[in-house]
């Protein structure tokens, strides 16, 4: 029986990630999961691609607050977790890849906190409930999804075994971590997530869309906030290149809101064609 056994939000995009027992899938993604995002002066989003030090920012969910902490640093701020902006609180338009999203700047004081940890000019930018970012409809099931901040889909799923398999070919296994996925699942055979089409997890509804192709991010070592070497993403390119792209992961839709568990059952119901 496949299982969920590992649920993960990144409240802040390119930050840190949570570990949960449980979370709330809503229309973008799962609860808190990328609706805050580090902008440049130019409002474009940056991230552990260019930056790899943002790995050591680490969130947490204390009360009513994302508290972010500097692992090396040891300094920390506290976010509301649903921030309130008023007619003071001017909209501003930020990019994630091609995408314009509209977002609200969370504070002056949270903007000056992070430019000073950094060393250079960023501001933290929240997305309200009004902005709607649209998936591509390429993929889109009805045309009408859409995801937060994330890179360009709701959520991603993993395999166990596929992370295994990897590492059996790998010299330094690599933690999940460094593939940022919102869901993990046990008992699958390796790679089979790329098949998926519709499937269930507990009670909830989902579509397999796309396969997700991999970037520079997943050499990034998580606990160091340094690139450490080419791999995975070496090993990745021998026997997972496809197009002239590394797959590794399933991009997923979900049709329904509501809660998952680590635990939940995952049943797969149809198949993508191979």
């Amino acid at each position: 029986m496949l299982k969920l056994s590992e649920i993960w939000v990144y409240p802040v995009k390119s930050l840190g990630g949570i570990s949960l027992k449980e979370a709330h899938v809503t229309d973008r993604g799962l609860e808190l999961d990328r609706r805050w995002l580090l902008v440049d002066d130019y409002g474009r989003f940056i991230s552990q691609r260019e930056h790899p030090e943002l790995a050591l920012f680490r969130p947490e969910i204390l009360g009513d607050n994302l508290k972010i902490t500097h692992k090396v640093l040891l300094e920390s701020i506290d976010i509301p977790l649903r921030p309130v902006f008023g007619n003071d609180n001017a909209k501003t338009l930020v990019t994630v890849w091609d995408d314009s999203i509209d977002a609200f700047e969370v504070s002056p004081v949270i903007t000056e906190w992070f430019t000073k940890l950094l060393g250079f000019s960023v501001r933290l930018v929240y997305m309200p409930e009004e902005s709607h970012r649209k998936l591509d409809p390429k993929y889109a099931i009805f045309g009408n999804e859409i995801t937060s901040f994330s890179d360009a889909y709701p959520f991603l799923i993993i395999g166990q075994s596929s992370l295994d398999d990897l590492n059996e070919r790998l010299e330094v296994k690599v933690p999940i971590n460094r593939f940022r996925p919102n869901f993990v699942f046990v008992n699958g055979v390796a790679f089979e997530e790329d098949f998926w089409r519709d499937f269930s997890i507990g009670s909830l509804s989902f579509v397999g869309v796309k396969p997700c192709d991999r970037c520079v991010m997943t050499t990034v070592d998580q606990e160091k906030g340094i690139i450490a070497g080419k791999d995975p993403l070496k090993t990745l390119a021998k026997y997972r290149n496809f197009g002239n792209k590394v797959l590794f992961g399933q991009n997923v839709i979900g049709l329904e809101l509501g809660l998952v568990s680590v635990g939940d059952e995952i049943k797969i119901l149809s198949h993508n064609k191979k």
